[in-house]
């Protein structure tokens, strides 16, 4: 006491790595086996969002990390849920995106920063004009959803890596801005429509300002990512600057849990946590020991600093690394087992041969036991017959 004022001191609770783990694993729906009954949008709620990639080495990343959840997943029901609307709407976080549509309230300050970013760069970018903009909404107001394709613009003059045409640079302006929205896909071709024809007038006629949307947008990322950095809280998302999430966190501390996690190498690190830190991990229970090959986007490996962090994992994706610059390898998948990840394995897919190819493989660790060689061999089976494929060939000299 000092001077008639209690002086308290706040001891930050202490989360063990093998908890942070188990914690981590749960928040990511990891923690169970992928089996049961299949809730494909309590997944997508639970996860916040599922990123979207076009590349299909085996299937494409949206849908492998559905699977990764509920083997049960099939690779249209996404595209369905997207296609029937009222369920789920497209947009960027870190990149392209699937968030449940309970989120587009909270979504109109990412509306605003992407058409800011645009704007900057419109010289840039050769952005046209609104009037030609305009034309583009008026084909899609009368003759409906409109890809890409539906226009036949070039890019002009000097032709560079990742230019655009005019007009896909106006469609992506206006999706970007929330003028646009993504009315479905068809073969991964996205299909763009006015936006009030696609987002709910009783979710887009909710007025919140811009700080109480980034307020929401903290306390969920947090709330999804279970504990973590005001720069962990920043990157879950990517809807606000590193000094706009660290002036929350800083305004909010007082109903936040201070914690101190441990990282994989045995080293403590200050974080901060949802307030009912203590009832989840009260409810923590073991993760499943059963082994999955996890997609190189998926939500629990996306933060490669994280991932290192807490199980000792180095990752990266190597897909745009010149081949003979490459480590591993040019799409590689994480191997998971219970808390732990035990090694990669390079597979593809050839659908004209009907074989799930395995091209490489690299143990982590030490030596595997043959109980784990079984484990992969049930899980690789297990991914064949979710792309459809008869057989799993192994070209890799481990087998």
């Amino acid at each position: 006491m000092i001077q008639g004022l209690y002086l308290i001191v706040t001891t930050p609770l202490r989360i063990s790595n093998t908890t942070a783990r188990y914690l981590w694993l749960a928040q990511n729906g990891l923690g169970d086996a992928p089996t049961g009954p299949l809730d494909v949008m309590g997944i997508v709620a639970r996860l916040g969002f599922v990123q979207l990639d076009t590349i299909q080495v085996v299937a494409r990343a949206h849908h492998h990390i559905m699977w990764s959840r509920n083997q049960n997943y099939r690779e249209h029901m996404l595209d369905d849920a997207l296609a029937q609307g009222g369920q789920l709407f497209e947009h960027f976080t870190h990149d392209a995106s699937l968030l449940p549509i309970e989120t587009l309230p909270i979504w109109q300050r990412q509306f605003r920063r992407k058409k800011a970013q645009w704007d900057r760069a419109g010289g840039a970018r050769n952005l046209p004009d609104a009037a030609v903009r305009a034309q583009i909404k008026e084909r899609i107001a009368h003759e409906g959803p409109l890809s890409t394709h539906a226009f036949d613009t070039k890019v002009t003059g000097q032709k560079q890596m990742w230019a655009r045409p005019p007009h896909k640079l106006a469609l992506d302006y206006m999706w970007y801005a929330g003028e646009l929205a993504t009315s479905h896909r068809v073969n991964f071709t996205k299909y763009y429509d006015l936006a009030e024809r696609i987002f709910p007038a009783a979710l887009c006629d909710v007025e919140i300002g811009d700080e109480e949307q980034l307020d929401m947008l903290c306390h969920k990322a947090l709330g999804h990512l279970g504990f973590g950095t005001s720069g962990d809280i920043q990157r879950f998302w990517e809807t606000a600057t590193g000094a706009e999430v660290a002036q929350w966190v800083k305004h909010n501390a007082a109903m936040l849990c201070l914690v101190e996690v441990q990282s994989a190498s045995g080293a403590w690190h200050p974080a901060w946590a949802p307030a009912d830190i203590e009832d989840r991990l009260m409810a923590l229970g073991k993760p499943t020991s059963r082994l999955r090959i996890l997609n190189p986007f998926d939500p629990a490996i996306r933060d490669r600093a994280r991932l290192a962090r807490l199980f000792g994992f180095e990752y990266r994706v190597e897909m745009f690394v010149p081949a003979a610059k490459r480590v591993w390898g040019y799409y590689v998948f994480p191997l998971l087992e219970g808390r732990n990840f035990v090694g990669r394995i390079e597979v593809k897919a050839d659908r004209k041969s009907g074989a799930l190819n395995v091209l490489n493989f690299w143990p982590e660790g030490r030596a595997w036991p043959q109980s784990r060689f079984a484990k992969l061999d049930a899980e690789l089976d297990r991914m064949r017959r979710f792309v459809g494929l008869d057989r799993v060939v192994w070209q890799s000299e481990w087998r």
